[in-house]
């Protein structure tokens, strides 16, 4: 009674192909992703152990977004400034400028971090937050953990040189990738291009976004710069284009002007090779399915998550999308329940595969019903 039914929709792209002869980056790490698809584009040695330095601070803004997301936090939380915060209030430091003594709000903390740089403002946040640094990069490697960051450990929440401070342009662009899907709004601060701070006990003090990529027409809308001496120049960056986002990490640039220099080429490399394929948006209706013995012929199959696939402009293969299932599908059906899966195949290689599920339920007809259905098949194949 039953069948296998395919029903394909061709797109005239290629699927990506990671080749990258003739195109590289000057830096000793690098790696470059196409948000949406989650498709690595571009990497240079992205699994060696590299000192995050300033990247660090990422997590860091990360720890505080997750307790606010979760009402733990919020943001006109104020913490007490320790001594120890203080101290990294010098010129010789990346620094807020923040007062011993002083109640300084948490969204004030977070924006001296992220646009500032401030490392007197993340040790402040962290001992708010759990009551030591040391603790607080416990909840830093551990929410490194969750992330799948296997390579990293974090010492600190600032990125000071520390050799027990460690990760990967991997693990960053994994860290970086869960702050802009789980925190859009808070992302934005990483936008932002200078920050203003009054209470330095002098004049108030403005400092700009060490970011270089927001300075240019590219749509870079963060993240996070890095220098120490041992390990160079470092830069974890994202763009939005268009609707499609991507995002760089790099280190051991040798130079500021280098860092931005191959931070833009290896995004506009991206834009400008790579096209991004919508397939299916989540809960969305994505195809009609027939149904056996039910009170409605057909059903509407949706797949829960977004699927896009990244493809390589320069070779026009055929990237098909296949909707297979056997069927027609019998009645009773659930809604969500299972019925279909999404196929997507290049060049007769399957690349992804996903589950098609009921948009509602589907109730059997009554026995008289099915009855004179049967009939109906077994004499003209009729369902």
């Amino acid at each position: 009674m039953f069948r296998i039914l395919l029903i394909v929709i061709v797109f005239s792209f290629s699927f990506i192909n990671i080749s990258k002869a003739n195109f590289d980056v000057k830096a000793r790490t690098a790696i470059l992703q196409d948000y949406h698809s989650g498709e690595i584009l571009y990497e240079k040695e992205p699994d060696i152990s590299i000192y995050p330095a300033s990247m660090t601070k990422i997590m860091t803004a990360i720890i505080a977004f997750d307790l606010i997301k979760s009402g733990d936090l919020s943001l006109d939380e104020k913490f007490i400034i320790s001594e120890r915060a203080w101290r990294l209030s010098t010129s010789g430091y990346s620094s807020m400028f923040i007062m011993v003594g002083d109640q300084v709000s948490v969204e004030n903390l977070l924006r001296g971090i992220i646009v500032a740089s401030g490392n007197d403002a993340c040790i402040a946040l962290a001992e708010g937050i759990a009551g030591t640094e040391e603790e607080f990069a416990i909840l830093m490697t551990a929410k490194a953990k969750e992330l799948g960051m296997d390579n990293t450990n974090f010492s600190n929440s600032s990125g000071i040189n520390d050799p027990d401070n460690y990760s990967t342009v991997r693990d960053i662009l994994k860290m970086s990738r869960y702050l802009i899907k789980e925190h859009p709004e808070f992302y934005k601060m990483f936008a932002e291009k200078e920050f203003t701070w009054d209470r330095t006990g002098g004049d108030p003090i403005t400092q700009g976004n060490r970011n270089p990529l927001l300075y240019k027409n590219l749509g870079a809308d963060g993240i996070k710069t890095g220098y120490l001496a041992v390990e160079k120049y470092s830069l974890a960056s994202s763009i939005d284009r268009n609707g499609r986002r991507l995002i760089a990490v790099g280190s051991g640039f040798n130079s500021k002007n280098s860092r931005s220099k191959e931070s833009t080429k290896l995004l506009t490399f991206g834009l400008t090779n790579y096209d991004l394929v919508e397939i299916a948006k989540a809960n969305k209706p994505l195809h009609k399915i027939d149904v056996w013995l039910g009170k409605e012929n057909s059903v509407q199959a949706y797949t829960n998550e977004d699927i896009y696939k990244t493809i390589k402009k320069a070779k026009k293969k055929l990237l098909k999308v296949v909707v297979k299932y056997d069927g027609p599908v019998e009645a009773p059906i659930e809604k969500d329940q299972k019925i279909a899966t999404l196929r997507v195949v290049y060049d007769q290689e399957l690349v992804g595969e996903y589950d098609l599920l009921s948009s509602k339920e589907v109730k059997k007809v009554n026995f008289f019903t099915r009855l004179i259905k049967s009939i109906n098949y077994l004499i003209w194949g009729d369902v």
